[in-house]
């Protein structure tokens, strides 16, 4: 949605002056207002009770609040289009509104705008439309009013607070972008003088009290102790530099004396201080624009200017378009311009800085954050191999370059820093450095079924290891199914660079029991699988070692006898040699190498 926040009209003058003109806490006495008029702040009582003892409602719902310390304004449009304003306050303070569409006081009912939260947020702003400062999470502020022209508003304002520093008023919305001199209608002011001024220190107003018939003019000034004459000043026109209320007395050629007063306030202009360019890093969606408030303002105090972001020179003057102060940053380097305002009248300001918000490359490390010294290796080394062009490098070890050895375990930092343009983008990551033993094979576990079989590799300790079966993929699980009989290579592998082991075996199906009987069922007991293996043997022994036959892979197996005699029913064991790949004869390892015979 596009922005739109032009402002005017605002003064505080409580404590200073006779506010009496400005304020009433009536809404018969309501007081009217229209363009560039400055309304001040100072409630105090509610005067009679408008709401005949009811809760003013809020949306329909009663909003648990009459009137408290109460100021009643009315205005009339003068355009069509969209309608808001904004209530300056001190953040330390609870303001409450409610905005009525009546045409008199005796038809207020529900109001078609208004506010009763606390301002607990502390806030500097409450109203309808947009918080002026671009803080688009202020929950004081009411949707935008669309306005017809010759409408007649009524507006009550509440001091909900022990404290009364007074406020201010800045109309906003589009009608003072289309209609910047007549958005709202002057004509209900019937003052000679006009509504209240406002105006910027450092500059003069000229007020006109040109009269049909008028004869004579005094001038008078109330700068806060009562009315003193103006010497020497006798025209239509008085000019004026100062804040206060000025009365003129005309004495007509028909002996008539006509009297009008008007307040006049003047607010300070604040003074926009140098702003440094700032990065945007590549990483950041969000940057916060109020992180550079405190550089605009100086010694300024932030509860008596508000300070506003722009994307454009033109916005920053007229104070539209403000920029939310939580900025999605854009994908390219922007310039943002400064508005810094008055509290009390916006149209007092500098919008005279500006910096630029710079698309900047988060340093990118990407190299690995865990770094293993092997067992055979006196150091490693840790970071990046490439110097990139702008970037500086920093090690908490103190080195300055981008990659570093370490010959000792433990965790180093680097801090890599990207500089252009006077602005920097930085990058920590932190190195954790191991040493780390290569993989160390203790068993394989195979469980032979004779069809299915499978091998489960063991190792001496646990790392981060991965296995594999042959010239097969390597796998997390030490766990292999489905091997086939024969010779097999198992390997561990250090997925952390650290070396591998490989182990020969065999896996081999071997009836666990046979029963030479004569039965034709079980009487031979032979391995099955030893015909994939190069030269096999089976040597058989009994308990005590003793060698009682050897079978080769032609062999139709062991009928359990020695020397032609039957030997008993017992447990038997086995050894299995082979001609391995290199042409050595090897003994077949982790075999489960025993089995019964049972008569």
């Amino acid at each position: 949605m596009k922005r739109i926040c032009v402002l005017f009209s605002a003064l505080v003058f409580l404590g200073i002056y006779n506010l009496s003109a400005q304020v009433s806490p009536d809404c018969g006495n309501a007081i009217p207002i229209c363009n560039n008029t400055p309304v001040n702040g100072g409630t105090n009582g509610f005067g009679v009770d408008d709401f005949n003892g009811s809760l003013i409602r809020c949306n329909g719902v009663n909003s648990g609040w009459g009137e408290t310390n109460s100021a009643w304004y009315r205005f009339r449009t003068g355009a069509s289009g969209q309608l808001g304003f904004n209530l300056s306050i001190d953040s330390s303070e609870d303001w409450d509104f409610a905005l009525y569409k009546s045409d008199g006081c005796g038809g207020l009912d529900v109001p078609v705008r208004c506010n009763f939260f606390d301002n607990g947020d502390g806030n500097s702003y409450v109203g309808v439309g947009e918080d002026p400062t671009g803080d688009w999470s202020n929950i004081q502020y009411e949707d935008w009013l669309e306005v017809e022209a010759g409408e007649d508003y009524y507006l009550i304002i509440d001091n909900f607070s022990n404290g009364n520093s007074g406020f201010s008023i800045q109309f906003s919305g589009n009608i003072f972008v289309t209609n910047p001199f007549d958005a709202l209608d002057c004509s209900i002011v019937s003052n000679l003088l006009g509504p209240p001024i406002s105006s910027c220190e450092g500059k003069s107003v000229t007020l006109n009290a040109t009269t049909t018939n008028g004869d004579v003019y005094r001038w008078y000034e109330d700068a806060g102790s009562g009315f003193q004459r103006i010497s020497d000043e006798t025209s239509e026109v008085l000019v004026v530099s100062t804040s206060g209320t000025y009365l003129v007395e005309i004495e007509t050629t028909f002996g008539n004396i006509i009297k009008s007063d008007v307040h006049v306030g003047f607010s300070p202009v604040p003074t926009s201080f140098a702003v440094a360019d700032v990065a945007a890093c590549s990483e950041e969606t969000i940057f916060d624009l109020s992180t550079k408030d405190n550089e605009v303002l100086g010694s300024q105090s932030p509860n008596d200017f508000t300070v506003s972001y722009h994307s454009t020179l033109a916005d920053a003057n007229s104070g539209a378009n403000v920029l939310p102060k939580l900025l999605p940053i854009p994908t390219t380097s922007q310039t943002i311009y400064v508005r810094v305002s008055s509290g009390e009248n916006p149209d007092c300001y500098d919008a005279s800085q500006r910096f630029q918000l710079i698309r900047l490359e988060t340093p990118v490390l990407d190299f690995p954050s865990q770094v293993f010294i092997c067992d055979n290796e006196s150091s490693v080394t840790i970071g990046s191999t490439i110097a990139r062009p702008f970037h500086s490098y920093s090690w908490d070890s103190g080195e300055t370059t981008p990659s570093i050895d370490v010959a000792q375990e433990g965790i180093y930092t680097i801090t890599v820093t990207n500089t252009q343009n006077g602005v920097s983008c930085t990058l920590s990551k932190a190195v954790t450095v191991t040493i780390s033993d290569p993989p160390i094979i203790s068993d394989v576990e195979i469980e032979d079924l004779l069809e299915e079989n499978t091998i489960t590799v063991i190792t001496q300790e646990e790392g981060d290891w991965e296995y594999r079966l042959d010239d097969g993929p390597y796998q997390a699980s030490a766990t292999f199914k489905d091997v086939l009989a024969g010779m097999h290579t198992v390997t561990v592998n250090d997925k952390r660079g650290c070396g591998s082991v490989s182990e020969q075996i065999v896996v081999v199906g071997f009836p666990k029991f046979f029963t030479p009987n004569g039965d034709n069922m079980h009487d031979y007991w032979q391995i099955a699988g030893i015909s994939n293996l190069e030269n096999p043997l089976v040597s058989i022994y009994n308990r005590y070692g003793k060698l009682l036959v050897q079978l080769t892979r032609n062999s139709e197996g062991w009928d359990g006898t020695f020397a032609g005699k039957p030997l008993p029913s017992s447990d038997y064991w086995f050894k299995l040699t082979y001609q391995d790949t290199n042409g050595q004869i090897t003994e077949a390892k982790y075999l489960n190498n025993h089995f019964s015979l049972k008569r």
